[in-house]
């Protein structure tokens, strides 16, 4: 809560309307009424930027099934629930939308720590992206998906001890499989993902729908 109220006012800060909404898009009800809110305060719904994720490090063999469910629920059924309610609000209004989903390299790469639950829910958000736009396009709603790789968010923090401990390596060399194998040797920043959110909410970006964007510091093309 401290942490919305804060983005909140960073926002109001720079001149712009807020409504902010503690709520987790866990259930149809929550989710519904996160677009509700929006429509009582702004009138329409123009853009959703999906951008919520947990990750839970385990090998295969260790990793009880309540924590993949867990994070398959959080990073997919979530998404998809609140990006369902979006759509519906859209088709109402009869006049397009934009939807942003936020994935993950790791989607596409994989990776030797544990990752069989994040990666795999990451990989179904790419689905989802593709699928809604085909399902989509026809009605002006685009929907398309960030990759990001490393960022040093909170999530990032928390998930990379157990990263390190799983690979036996120390926190550093963690950190460095993820940009060492990229053109660009260094995290993202948090600006740097959401200038490609920005650029796909923008209306020139109108004819742009199911596509992936990697974020990664050049790691696809290795």
């Amino acid at each position: 809560k401290n942490t919305l109220e804060e983005i909140s006012k960073e926002c109001v800060e720079i001149g712009s309307l807020t409504e902010s909404i503690n709520k987790r898009p866990e259930n149809e009800k929550n989710c519904d009424f996160m677009i509700n809110e929006t429509i009582n305060k702004f009138g329409q719904l123009d853009i959703l930027v999906v951008a919520s994720g947990i990750n839970k490090v385990s090998k295969i063999d260790e990793m009880d099934v309540e924590s993949f469910t867990s994070v398959m629920d959080v990073n997919v059924t979530h998404s998809w629930m609140v990006s369902r309610s979006a759509t519906k609000q859209m088709k109402k209004q009869n006049t397009g939308g934009k939807i942003v989903l936020v994935s993950s390299a790791r989607g596409l790469l994989g990776h030797p720590a544990g990752y069989t639950a994040y990666c795999a829910s990451k990989a179904a958000i790419d689905g989802i992206t593709k699928a809604l736009g085909c399902e989509l396009g026809n009605i002006g709603i685009t929907v398309n998906a960030i990759l990001p790789g490393l960022v040093l968010t909170d999530m990032f923090y928390e998930s990379m001890p157990a990263t390190a401990e799983t690979m036996g390596v120390t926190l550093e060399e963690a950190a460095d499989m993820f940009t060492q194998p990229a053109a660009i040797k260094r995290p993202n920043t948090v600006e740097e993902v959401a200038g490609v959110a920005l650029m796909l909410a923008r209306d020139e970006a109108r004819n742009i729908t199911g596509c992936l964007f990697p974020v990664d510091g050049g790691t696809m093309p290795y």
